[in-house]
């Protein structure tokens, strides 16, 4: 039974299985990207052990931990068993204390290898935060609503670039509306253990292309210091023309349940007026969605602008983008960033 540290945990953790120990409350509010619940105590069990340690003593609690976990040893086992490859698996619990250590033990003396994590899910908290402290190769793909940003980071990835797709990892697209038809959201800790994840697995010496994104995306909010990056980072905003990305967020958001969308322009109405609210909620009452688009835009296009502002002159682009088809776009904007120099590693066009 070896302790390793962060690295050579989720080094080894992408051929091995991990199991994450600790309670199903804790996992659910963030986890290491792919790891199992294999929860020593439920939820009210670790509150249960947990008082008895406080108001009792560490022995107590250590006998009410015992008793408790003494019918799941075999569950524990078999389980793992089942997960573990050639033999082995990968165990963390919060401090990389008892739990881990216990059931790193039990599998043990039942024939696995069971490796566990030093300082536990603290200790890979720390990595997650601190990954950002040095310089990072970003551009962002600017533009205003309906300018097809998200499927041009795609094409962009199809053309051999490096992209993270921020908006898919906290389950948003990034407004008022855009929460609408996704699934729940992952908390703001799994968001950013996710990012980690993608992070890690990309070359840092290449280019890594983000959409340009608010602080928060929907109510899951990015790292600090990758934020400050963001805000630093050049950024290229295609400009397509109003009547194309009118036509796009109707096909992108004009299925979707009028009663949510609706909810969704009560929620800008006092930044949007409470005239154009009124006209945007009659015109989706009579189906005109074209003209709901259009009347949303002149308060998201004003948005927009106003926070591109706030970037330093020297880090924005404009690039005019005469068609809305993602797989040109993509390809003009790298040409663009190529030519201007953005980032000296861009892949060959």
């Amino acid at each position: 039974m070896a302790s390793l540290s962060v690295h050579e945990f989720l080094n080894r953790g992408e051929q091995l299985p991990i199991l994450d120990v600790r309670s199903p409350a804790e996992y659910e509010a963030g986890h290491i990207y792919k790891a199992h619940n294999l929860p020593l105590f439920s939820n009210e069990e670790r509150a249960q052990v947990g008082t008895a340690y406080k108001q009792i003593s560490r022995y107590e609690a250590l006998l009410q931990g015992l008793d408790i976990v003494g019918p799941k040893m075999r569950n524990l086992v078999e389980t793992a068993s089942e997960l573990a490859v050639d033999g082995q698996v990968l165990v963390h619990c919060w401090r990389g204390g008892m739990r881990s250590e216990s059931v790193a033990w039990l599998l043990t003396t039942a024939g696995l290898q069971a490796h566990t994590l030093a300082d536990g899910y603290k200790a890979y908290r720390r990595a997650v935060l601190e990954i950002y402290q040095n310089p990072l190769p970003i551009l962002i793909v600017g533009g205003t609503t309906g300018s097809g940003k998200t499927e041009i980071l795609q094409e962009l990835a199809e053309q051999g670039e490096q992209i993270i797709d921020l908006e898919k990892l906290a389950n948003h697209r990034g407004s008022a509306f855009g929460g609408i038809g996704q699934s729940s959201q992952p908390t703001s800790e799994q968001f950013q253990n996710s990012l980690f994840a993608a992070w890690r697995s990309l070359d840092l010496s290449r280019t890594i292309w983000v959409e340009d994104e608010s602080f928060s995306i929907g109510g899951a909010q990015l790292p600090h210091e990758f934020w400050e990056h963001m805000k630093q980072a050049p950024v290229v905003v295609v400009e397509v023309p109003r009547s194309l990305r009118v036509q796009r967020l109707v096909r992108d958001y004009g299925h979707l349940d009028p009663t949510k969308l609706a909810r969704a322009i009560h929620t800008i109405e006092r930044r949007l007026g409470g005239l154009r609210t009124q006209q945007a909620l009659q015109a989706l009452e009579e189906k005109r969605l074209a003209d709901v688009a259009d009347l949303l835009l002149e308060y998201y296009d004003r948005s927009y602008q106003r926070n591109l502002n706030r970037k330093t002159e020297s880090l924005r682009y404009t690039l005019d983008c005469p068609t809305d088809d993602p797989a040109t776009n993509a390809q003009l904007i790298r040409k663009f960033a190529a030519n201007k120099n953005l980032h000296p590693n861009l892949t060959s066009i």
